[in-house]
């Protein structure tokens, strides 16, 4: 089913990709809004409010991104996508970017006509039941029953994960995350599984979140990163870029609060740099001079986005882990600006 999914993507890819314009950069400053797809909903990642407000980590960098090109984080569209719909969407040029949980693999980075711009969220697969069922390891989930979504890496990787144990499952697969855990919260599976952070985030949205459990094993890995269409070097530069302004900022300790006063005194050049107050990044990407001060004054740093949308102190209380910067044990690295 996978293979299908991915051939038809594939298909679909190629057959719309003349249709996507070479020029990203001048289309969203001409039309003066970055069209960003999202998810539909996952909370702490990409949700709407009750007042059709947009918040979560893989919104933020759609704000970022719109402050860097645009000078206002305000300045999006949110697209909201499922899982089968995102690669389509950003190949015909519905949407400029994609910043939706999407997992960087070979197969779509090489045959999807996309690129991925680099790591916002380090992830991997996992499991929840229903503590009433008692299972304590995946390891004993043995002809369970498994709600999953559609058009995603997890599929393959339950597969591959159930057959290395010699273990025997029953998916039953959907279009949207709501679908999903509405029939895991219904007890149509024993079984749900998708990324970590999604189960976390999922478990908040369930009537009686403390009935169910996330069971210890992780089974793969999810590198969750924004992406942008093949053929348009300008704009990947610029996409991948926010990302590593976000990350260096928080390594060099500026934030919203202290981005002005880091500008005007800080005699750290890489610093200098990234907020324009010498050398020429801004420049070199065509964008206005301080494009990446824009994003870190109205949006914030890395870290300030991951514990605004996730962290300890939200409903889903994720650690930093893998999330960290490199400086403190983590994987989060940005090349230098320089």
């Amino acid at each position: 089913m996978m293979k299908k999914l991915l051939k038809l993507s594939a298909v679909a890819a190629l057959a719309t990709a003349t249709l996507a314009t070479a020029g990203t950069l001048d289309d969203v400053k001409k039309a003066g809004i970055l069209k960003c797809g999202v998810n539909t909903g996952l909370p702490g990642f990409s949700e709407a409010d009750s007042k059709g407000q947009w918040r979560g980590l893989d919104v933020d960098y759609c704000r970022a991104l719109a402050a860097v090109v645009l000078g206002d984080a305000s300045k999006v569209k949110y697209v909201p996508l499922n899982a089968k719909e995102r690669f389509t969407a950003l190949q015909s040029g519905e949407i400029d970017v994609l910043s939706r949980n999407t997992t960087n693999t070979e197969t779509r980075d090489t045959s999807l006509g996309i690129n991925f711009t680099g790591v916002m969220y380090y992830d991997g697969q996992g499991f929840m039941v229903p503590k009433s069922l008692g299972v304590k390891s995946a390891k004993e989930l043995d002809g369970a029953t498994v709600c999953i979504q559609a058009g995603t890496t997890t599929e393959l990787n339950l597969a591959d994960y159930f057959r290395a144990n010699h273990m025997k499952f029953k998916a039953i697969t959907f279009d949207t995350n709501d679908q999903v855990t509405k029939a895991f919260e219904a007890g149509r599976c024993d079984v749900l599984t998708t990324d970590a952070s999604g189960l976390y985030a999922t478990r908040t949205k369930l009537a009686n979140p403390e009935k169910y459990v996330v069971l210890p094993e992780i089974i793969s890995k999810e590198p969750l990163a924004p992406a942008v269409r093949h053929g348009d070097d300008q704009w990947f530069d610029i996409a991948k870029w926010t990302r590593n302004a976000l990350l260096t900022a928080e390594e060099k300790g500026i934030t919203m609060a202290n981005v002005d006063e880091a500008k005007a005194k800080s005699t750290d050049p890489e610093v200098k740099r990234l907020l324009s107050v010498e050398g020429k990044m801004c420049d070199n990407l065509k964008l206005e001079k301080g494009c990446f001060y824009n994003a870190i004054k109205q949006v914030g740093n890395y870290g300030e986005i991951f514990e605004r949308n996730v962290g300890v102190k939200t409903p889903l209380k994720i650690q930093r882990g893998l999330n960290a910067l490199w400086t403190q044990g983590g994987l989060q690295y940005s090349p230098p600006f320089r």
